[in-house]
């Protein structure tokens, strides 16, 4: 008998292949004609000279790596000063900046629960929280999108320490959480709250300050708040923010700091440089939600199915998964590269195309991308 380990490998890859769910890798050229509404590059800072210029200068200066954890040789005067002016920026004690945002929510989840512990976690949350979620051993109860009740009920079934977790703006639909509703769930039951902000920063809140800002919470005893770098920012990497106690906890307990490489130094230059953008053009904030509105308002004017957006994603619902792969292919040869979201991505199992505004998109960009997405709309 051959010895085959992975032939169910084979018969996986059917079984996505009849779905419609094969998903493939795209390399995108450095330079292209075709407009895009499918990265999350917010601000418009990807490309910005002080933001590559920095990260070229981090890079000579530093070196092409992190060349360790950074407990060991991968902390660099670069990750202290991010970590300082992100933290008083978002206005919360102190901030860890990780490898990524995935990096950050496993941290922060993991550290600060256990097997005794209680997690309720929204349904719509990203898969990084789920993951965070199954890792740390913490009995966790879903409980249904953005429903405040339903967490305090189910905080109230458990003594003992207990956190709450969500998204700030929901990555599917772009909708957000009712932050002030379910701070005060968490403080009437004791527990505490943990809220991805990955789509809030640099869109939410007084000059991008972020939902948790906007809301009242930043500083907050009680919560904490996880980011990526790599959305408005323009960088790559995660951190997490909150009470300086937690942050100190996080670096003597959390996993994913202590055994990962730290992010390189590139990474951290050029969200220093970001941040510094933000600081002194807030007004980036503004024209990323009109220019969010301005997407929702002609998708919705031309019969389109789209979701009226809390921050900058956009999303128009599809027929199908099958029928949203063609639309998106079909965006894309004409010149609009859109996002393509698809069971198992979306909890609901709603296929969507997936726009996502830029602070740096024009008027006449945003007409011809509605009308793009509106003259290739499956019918039925």
């Amino acid at each position: 008998m051959s010895y085959a380990p992975f032939d169910w490998i084979d018969d996986a890859a059917r079984r996505r292949a009849d779905a419609g769910l094969v998903r493939t890798l795209r390399p995108r050229p450095a330079e292209t004609a075709s407009l895009d509404l499918a990265s999350n590059d917010y601000l418009g800072l990807t490309r910005h000279p002080e933001v590559t210029g920095a990260a070229a200068e981090a890079a000579r200066r530093w070196g092409g790596g992190a060349t360790g954890s950074r407990l060991v040789t991968g902390s660099t005067d670069l990750h202290a000063e991010l970590e300082r002016e992100l933290a008083e920026f978002c206005g919360f004690e102190a901030a860890l900046v990780l490898s990524s945002g995935y990096a950050a929510n496993l941290a922060a989840l993991t550290a600060l629960t256990g097997r005794d512990s209680l997690i309720v976690s929204d349904a719509g949350n990203h898969a990084s929280i789920v993951d965070g979620c199954r890792l740390s051993r913490a009995g966790t109860v879903v409980v249904p999108h953005s429903d405040p009740d339903a967490v305090r009920k189910a905080l109230r079934t458990h003594e003992g320490r207990a956190l709450a977790v969500t998204d700030s703006v929901f990555s599917v639909d772009g909708d957000a959480a009712p932050l002030p509703a379910l701070a005060a769930a968490c403080r009437a039951e004791g527990a505490a709250l943990l809220v991805d902000d990955a789509h809030g920063l640099g869109v939410l809140g007084e000059g991008g300050r972020g939902a948790l800002a906007a809301a009242g919470l930043a500083g907050d005893q009680g919560v904490v708040a996880t980011l990526t770098l790599s959305k408005s920012l323009g960088s790559q990497g995660g951190a997490v923010l909150g009470p300086a106690r937690v942050i100190e906890h996080l670096v003597n307990t959390a996993r994913t700091f202590i055994f990962d490489t730290g992010l390189a130094p590139a990474a951290a230059g050029a969200a220093l440089a970001g941040l510094r953008l933000l600081g002194r053009e807030p007004e980036r904030t503004g024209r990323v939600r009109e220019v969010a509105a301005g997407l929702y308002g002609r998708l919705t004017a031309a019969g389109l199915a789209a979701v009226r957006p809390d921050a900058a994603v956009v999303s128009v619902r599809a027929p199908s998964a099958d029928a949203a792969v063609r639309w998106a292919a079909d965006c894309r040869a004409e010149g609009v590269v859109v996002g393509c979201f698809r069971p198992p991505s979306v909890p609901d199992g709603v296929s969507r195309l997936r726009l996502t505004a830029r602070a740096d998109l024009t008027d006449e960009q945003i007409a011809g991308a509605v009308e793009t997405v509106r003259r290739t709309a499956p019918v039925g």
